[in-house]
């Protein structure tokens, strides 16, 4: 008797989903390359080139030899350079060896996931989430335990949510600061509440500050780290040059994290990936020492960016959107639209995104694969000249979906 490909898979292979944002992302270049005129408001990457002086920094490297293996957690100078950046931003110190450098901030998430949760475990993550958190706890064999935020706490979560999903088994909450998908970005009020309850519990606190120096207007971003730097033994700060430097594709990333969580990570990675590419790691290096004008230029266009996005969703007739704090995400409500809508039209974000993809070629992700139906996620790393034209198609859809034509 022959087995079916099914069976034969492994059964953690039925714990996890694809990413939606990778899929929306698919669909769309598989109809541009159709040649239908495709608007991307779906993948989370800047759309600027990596700044010159970066990737001279890896050319350099390969005429000078630099092309084989490193040590697993990365090359001494990089690590160097990312405890002198992370004491610079953050107001407390690490040493290399508290640093691992990974293929992105999504491998280093893995590797802690691996690391640090177990069956039995439950770990707490607030919705909207990253689509990869969940999955990569429930991969690891832990229970992610989903916490629901509103738009009324600005999409934060707080201590007596927190409380309320405490259990002995309470391991970690991951928090993400900006946030993607919905751009907000904690507070120091509601950073110190978070930290109070960790103090108590004993749980590890992972943050995502990959969206870090991406923060716009009179906010200003805090890690939890420089709020309680004694809490420094239970704090794991994962970050990368991806978001911020337009590296989204050299893939480095890395965790800043107590000795033996980061030798445990590294032991984890010499037996997967082994080292992130060798000139990669140098291109990042250049990224960290290097000018700072292709970032503020960056920052500036993203700003006027989030400014005529956010306005013009929330002109449209049954969308809302409050204006995010960081990254480079809106986060825009459709709940009306969707209820109002005509018999036969979309009802749930996950048909609105494929009708409008479909209708109007202007791709976003469904807030349902953030934990979050109802909402979409846009992004504004893109042009304006492509912002302008997607609000014009959107305002024709809206109109279009209540008088039901």
């Amino acid at each position: 008797m022959t087995l079916s490909t099914q069976s034969k898979l492994a059964r953690r292979m039925a714990l996890i989903q694809p990413s939606a944002t990778v899929a929306v992302a698919t669909r769309a270049a598989e109809l541009k390359a159709a040649g239908r005129d495709i608007l991307s408001f779906s993948v989370g990457e800047p759309d600027f080139i990596t700044p010159a002086h970066i990737t001279e920094a890896a050319v350099r490297a390969m005429h000078e030899g630099k092309t084989r293996y490193t040590a697993v957690r990365g090359v001494p100078e990089l690590r160097d350079a990312i405890c002198r950046r992370s004491a610079a931003r953050r107001g407390v110190t690490h040493t290399p060896d508290e640093v691992v450098v990974s293929v992105g901030a999504k491998h280093t998430l893995f590797n802690l996931a691996f690391a640090l949760f177990e069956e039995g475990a439950e770990v707490i993550v607030p919705a909207p989430y990253w689509v990869s958190y969940p999955e990569q706890i429930a991969l690891a064999g832990a229970t992610p335990v989903i916490v629901e935020t509103t738009e009324a706490s600005g999409f934060c979560v707080s201590r007596a949510s927190l409380e309320a999903v405490t259990t002995p088994r309470t391991r970690a909450l991951v928090l993400c600061t900006p946030s993607n998908p919905t751009g907000a970005g904690y507070d120091e009020a509601a950073l110190r509440e978070i930290l109070a309850w960790v103090a108590a519990n004993n749980v590890w606190l992972i943050v995502d500050e990959i969206y870090g120096e991406l923060v716009y207007g009179s906010f200003q971003h805090r890690s939890p780290l420089s709020l309680a730097p004694e809490l420094k033994d239970r704090i794991i700060v994962v970050d990368g040059v991806s978001k911020t430097f337009a590296m989204t594709g050299w893939r480095i990333g890395w965790m800043l994290a107590p000795k033996a969580v980061a030798k445990a990570c590294d032991t984890l990675q010499g037996q997967s990936t082994t080292n992130p590419c060798t000139p990669a790691q140098y291109a990042a290096l250049a990224a960290l020492d290097g000018p700072t004008l292709p970032v503020e230029e960056m920052l500036a266009a993203f700003g006027r960016r989030r400014e005529l996005l956010v306005s013009g969703l929330n002109a449209l007739d049954g969308v809302s959107c409050r204006m995010p704090e960081g990254a480079f995400y809106a986060f825009p409500n459709v709940k009306d639209l969707l209820s109002s809508a005509k018999p036969g039209a979309p009802r749930t974000d996950v048909e609105l995104c494929t009708w409008l993809l479909d209708e109007t070629g202007c791709a976003f992700v469904p807030g349902e694969a953030f934990g979050a139906p109802g909402y979409l996620r846009a992004s504004y790393a893109t042009s304006e000249a492509t912002i302008e034209e997607g609000l014009r198609r959107l305002n024709a859809a809206c109109t279009r979906l209540r008088a039901g034509t």
